[in-house]
């Protein structure tokens, strides 16, 4: 009898120790930030005499790894390449997902990917059934690299003959901002990002299409990849990422145009198509990418406003971008749109969504708005910011953006830590994070009597 139970003790000891799916996503991202700040924390990967302060490394390897891009030193000045190629590895690392990444590793070395791998890597890419993930493991991978590689093609010809870079030069500028794009980290191996490259067109449009299709997710571009040319088997998600896309690309991009078009201190400067261009790569960085070509801080607190509504909504789910997901947002819109037409049931696309679809695009806008309120009170109160400033920087660390109105620098470490949770939470996405907290769900086998409140 003693062998029985002594088994039984082990196996529940075994089953309270397993990790659910989204704790071991936050537990992979954490430890990338661990292992890249260690690394960042070495005097080989600082230029100049002496280390890297605690949290100058673990600002930027949270930055890298939540693929953001906000930075508390200068990349191309601060670090010597050792840590750019850290920095590079730890975007590469977290664009394409720990656990994926982890995947990955079990595919090409056993063949083979067990049960519990292949939850955490649902759970990282956003997959509803468990038998196409080794599938979906080998073409997020293989996108990421395909992307990366044509973008790095473009970037590199581009230095190479036009900017008279050499041969290695070339090579390194054009793969690291090819990752950074894809990724919409928004690192840049220039003091003031892609500012010198605002009338470049070969520089700023191969840039700006890889931020979009990074920001589309791993799942609409697989599906577009298969079915491009019958739209009628797209899924829900697909549609809705993609109507969403386009709309908040044109919205973003005639606001920002329109309203920094006299600031000389922007676009105010520019020739006319220079400022189109340039109004529209910055409505595409708001999708959590984070470069900029203009100078951020002498924008309007107009373009300031309607920047944050951006970036807060972010890409699309299971992409490189951060923010609340545009399918949230659109679902949001259409739970809205059903209620003021006084309809029952909210139907997308000729297909009625999922109430628990409801109640998870509540609970992420309510967490999100919670977290951004949080963070950006507590910015001013560390560092007595005015609100324009603290809610930009708060927001753009929320959605992984990295756009910054130059102070992130100069505020105090307490503050940095602050936007470093903001990058955590934001990353890993509001309801993966409190899904990762509860340790199980909660089934209840009966109901209460109804009653409704009044609303309004």
């Amino acid at each position: 009898m003693r062998q029985p139970r002594r088994r039984m003790r082990r196996r529940e000891l075994a089953s309270r120790l397993r990790l659910h799916p989204a704790q071991a996503v936050a537990f992979g991202f954490a430890l990338a930030i661990a292992v890249g700040t260690i690394l960042l924390l070495t005097p080989i990967a600082k230029a100049g005499p002496g280390g890297a302060s605690f949290v100058e490394a673990l600002f930027t390897a949270t930055s890298a790894v939540c693929v953001t891009g906000l930075v508390v030193v200068d990349t191309p000045t601060f670090w010597t390449p050792f840590g750019q190629v850290v920095i590079l590895g730890l975007i590469q690392l977290g664009g394409l997902g720990i656990m994926i990444f982890a995947s990955l590793i079990g595919l090409l070395l056993a063949r083979r990917i067990s049960v519990r791998s292949r939850m955490y890597a649902a759970a990282e890419a956003k997959v509803l059934g468990l038998d196409d993930v080794r599938g979906v493991v080998r073409g997020i991978v293989g996108i990421s690299l395909m992307v990366e590689a044509a973008l790095f093609v473009v970037l590199f010809l581009r230095f190479l003959l036009g900017y008279g870079y050499s041969i290695g030069d070339a090579a390194w500028h054009g793969a690291f901002h090819a990752v950074s794009s894809f990724n919409n980290a928004g690192f840049a191996l220039y003091s003031d990002s892609l500012m010198g490259f605002v009338a470049d067109p070969l520089i700023c449009l191969p840039i700006a299409a890889a931020i979009i299709l990074g920001g589309l997710g791993f799942p609409v571009i697989m599906q577009l990849r298969k079915e491009l040319r019958h739209p009628l088997h797209w899924t829900m998600n697909t549609r809705l990422v993609l109507w969403a896309t386009a709309v908040l690309l044109v919205a973003g991009s005639v606001y920002i145009t329109v309203i920094e078009w006299d600031n000389p201190a922007t676009l105010g400067s520019l020739p006319p198509w220079v400022r189109v261009m340039a109004g529209f790569f910055q409505s595409v960085q708001t999708r959590t990418a984070g470069f900029n070509s203009i100078d951020i801080g002498a924008m309007h607190d107009e373009t300031w406003l309607g920047m944050d509504i951006l970036m807060f909504i972010g890409g699309g789910p299971a992409s490189t971008a951060g923010g609340i997901k545009v399918t949230t947002f659109a679902v949001l819109f259409f739970i809205m749109l059903t209620e003021l037409r006084g309809e029952g049931a909210v139907n997308i696309f000729g297909k009625r969504l999922s109430r628990a679809v409801h109640r998870q695009a509540i609970t992420v806008v309510l967490i999100a708005v919670a977290a951004v309120i949080s963070g950006t009170g507590a910015v001013m109160l560390l560092t007595g910011e005015n609100l324009d400033n603290a809610l930009f920087e708060t927001v753009s660390a929320f959605g992984t953006v990295g756009m910054s109105t130059g102070i992130t620098a100069d505020l105090s470490e307490p503050a940095q830590l602050v936007l470093v949770v903001m990058m955590f939470l934001g990353r890993l996405g509001p309801l993966t994070l409190g899904s990762a907290i509860a340790l199980r769900e909660r089934r209840i086998l009966y109901e209460l009597p109804k009653e409704r409140p009044a609303i309004g």
